[in-house]
């Protein structure tokens, strides 16, 4: 196989009428191609020749590259691939260099002083101060209270007795629960007023009664001197 020529141009020709119909045209690398001169690849692709001299896209192996028509001629039929190895070249032989041995004595490791930590007395711990809450006034507790049908009011601070319990008016009494604003006190505080009213009203009209009585048999006795 003379791989010394390049693609004509009726090859090239030939070559961009076969990728038109779908084939890959089988080509050998020439001389001029370098070490893979003699190596068998496929063309793939025809790219512009009036850009590049090296139009012809070349696949071997697992490379796709560029070539000239010069680097390339039409594989005989028949050819496979051919990878030519490139021949070793001969190392020279190694020439034996002059061993040098330095000789020295060994100088023995200085030693390191350890550094002198110098310990110094830590102060003592602070105790944790707690902060005490100074003491407030004890409380005081005022008791407005209903019992036997007298009101009376007592004042306590603590466990000390400012005011011993004393009868104030129902008046008196219904003025202080008005100022407390709890639901349901003042009703039941009117209602145990209406209850005392109620029964002081009976309790006139007996009264009244009996002095009508007492004045008519006084009036008798005097009619009677």
């Amino acid at each position: 196989m003379d791989a010394g020529q390049g693609l004509s141009t009726s090859e090239v020709q030939s070559i961009r009428e076969s990728l038109a119909a779908g084939r890959k045209p089988r080509v050998v690398f020439t001389a001029s191609a370098g070490q893979i001169a003699g190596q068998v690849g496929q063309v793939i692709e025809l790219t512009d020749p009036e850009v590049s001299d090296e139009f012809v896209v070349v696949r071997f192996g697992r490379d796709e590259l560029p070539f000239s028509p010069a680097d390339l001629a039409v594989a005989p039929k028949g050819v496979t691939r051919r990878v030519v190895e490139p021949k070793p070249e001969p190392e020279p032989p190694a020439v034996a260099a002059p061993e040098f041995v330095l000789d020295t004595p060994r100088v023995p490791a200085q030693r390191q002083e350890e550094p002198k930590v110098e310990q110094t007395e830590k102060p003592p711990a602070r105790r944790a101060v707690k902060a005490v809450k100074p003491k407030g006034p004890a409380g005081l507790t005022v008791t407005l209270a209903y019992a036997d049908g007298e009101w009376t009011v007592a004042a306590q601070q603590g466990s000390k007795a400012l005011a011993k319990p004393y009868v104030v008016k129902p008046a008196e009494a219904l003025k202080m629960v008005a100022l407390v604003d709890v639901p349901g006190v003042q009703e039941a505080v009117e209602q145990i007023l209406g209850t005392e009213r109620a029964e002081a009203e009976q309790q006139a009209e007996k009264l009244r009664a009996e002095l009508a009585e007492i004045e008519a048999r006084l009036a008798e006795l005097r009619e009677a001197r």
